[in-house]
């Protein structure tokens, strides 16, 4: 809203000042600092809310050191994350950007399935929360919703250079060659570490005939619904200790800023040889407010943590990684950007077969891990929360790294 108030103030009146309201750069500064003053300061009075409330967190007993401890800790904290997120976002981007418009969808979808969850197990006493088939179907839902606009939506395309040679002016004059760019629909995306780094999904239907890439939106939202569930599921399976996955997301979201601001701007677009989405860069301001969000939630959430976001914020943060990833075209770089997230899945996963398939061979489960997910089994070795905590941290710094030097390392 302030975007759309100063741009009239600047054109129709000329006030001193107002017209910097036009960069991204200020805006997204801007989004970040009232996020995290929003959420240092809405944090505070929810959390007193809570308390009074007596929305207080049920913990299963995992033999863990000083689990019990955090009986009573009041959740659903991931409101602060959420209006971190929506009342910048609202006061500093342009709200008519498509990508913006996406974006917010995505955080209210998400957040409101996971207040659900959060409500029946906190409310109505019911430990297992919403039913897992009613989260898979509004994950289902949302990515068909993101899948179908990025298909059909006239503002969501890939503006590509194309070499064009123009007749010569006389005959012993050679073609002149210049370059002209093109909007284009596409279902194109990076390929991490590779030269020629582009895919489009719908050339993964060739085998059936050139008549099946007319039909590759269908392939494309089942691939999207599949990667907003998996990343947003990791990151639930990842808010296990004080401050791991808020933490993470910040490291995450501050790397996909960078990718979102330069897809953006033609200029280092074109010299770093990477798509230019036009409309893109708008989405800086959304992740600036993500991150302020989550570094003002972390004020909290740090251990000993005074909230937990529970499934309010785990599967929003989640779901929100996933789809900005998928709209600047970066989510095959997930597997390393959120490779926190993947690796505690993986943990899980291979947890849970191994012990199924010793039992059903031997007649008693195996474990690889002492416990899963994977910050569990640190735990077990008697490392301290804290200590655990910042080595994620620490290793998703890396993994961040790995994915921004992608983008000359071909």
């Amino acid at each position: 809203m302030f975007y759309y108030l100063f741009t009239y103030l600047d054109k129709v009146y000329d006030v001193p000042g107002a017209g910097v309201f036009q960069y991204i750069s200020f805006r997204a500064g801007m989004a970040f600092i009232f996020s995290l003053l929003i959420s240092l300061v809405f944090g505070k009075r929810l959390i007193r809310l809570l308390l009074k409330k007596q929305v207080g967190e049920s913990v299963r007993d995992l033999g863990l050191d000083g689990q019990k401890e955090k009986e009573g800790t009041p959740t659903m904290g991931g409101l602060i994350i959420i209006a971190g997120i929506l009342i910048p976002t609202l006061l500093f981007a342009q709200l008519d950007n498509i990508y913006i418009q996406l974006m917010m969808v995505s955080t209210v979808l998400l957040g409101l399935i996971g207040f659900l969850d959060d409500y029946i197990k906190v409310f109505r006493k019911n430990k297992a929360g919403l039913a897992g088939k009613f989260k898979v179907a509004g994950q289902i839902l949302l990515g068909i919703i993101i899948g179908y606009s990025i298909y059909s939506s006239d503002g969501i395309v890939i503006r590509e250079k194309v070499a064009v040679t123009a007749p010569a002016a006389a005959e012993t004059a050679s073609p002149a060659t210049h370059a002209e760019y093109h909007d284009v629909k596409s279902f194109k995306t990076t390929i991490p570490f590779l030269k020629h780094n582009e895919l489009d999904y719908s050339e993964l239907l060739s085998f059936l005939g050139e008549g099946a890439k007319k039909y590759g939106y269908i392939l494309y939202i089942i691939i999207v619904i599949f990667i907003i569930t998996a990343v947003s599921n990791g990151a639930n399976l990842t808010d296990g200790i004080d401050g791991l996955a808020a933490g993470t997301s910040a490291i995450i979201g501050a790397t996909l800023a960078i990718f979102a601001w330069i897809s953006g701007n033609i200029i280092f677009a074109d010299y770093l040889n990477i798509m230019y989405l036009p409309g893109i860069g708008e989405l800086t301001i959304f992740i600036s407010a993500f991150i302020g969000a989550l570094i003002g939630f972390l004020w909290y959430n740090t251990y000993p943590a005074q909230v937990f976001m529970g499934d309010t914020g785990s599967l929003t943060i989640g779901g929100v990684i996933a789809v900005f990833a998928i709209l600047i075209r970066k989510e095959l770089l997930l597997p390393v950007l959120a490779g926190i997230f993947l690796m505690e899945s993986l943990s899980v996963m291979i947890q849970v077969s191994i012990f199924k398939y010793t039992r059903k061979k031997y007649g008693t489960g195996r474990r690889i891990f002492k416990m899963s997910p994977l910050h569990h089994h640190y735990q077990l070795l008697n490392y301290k929360e804290p200590k655990i905590v910042m080595r994620f941290y620490i290793v998703g710094i890396m993994l961040a790294m790995l994915a921004f030097i992608t983008l000359k390392l071909r």
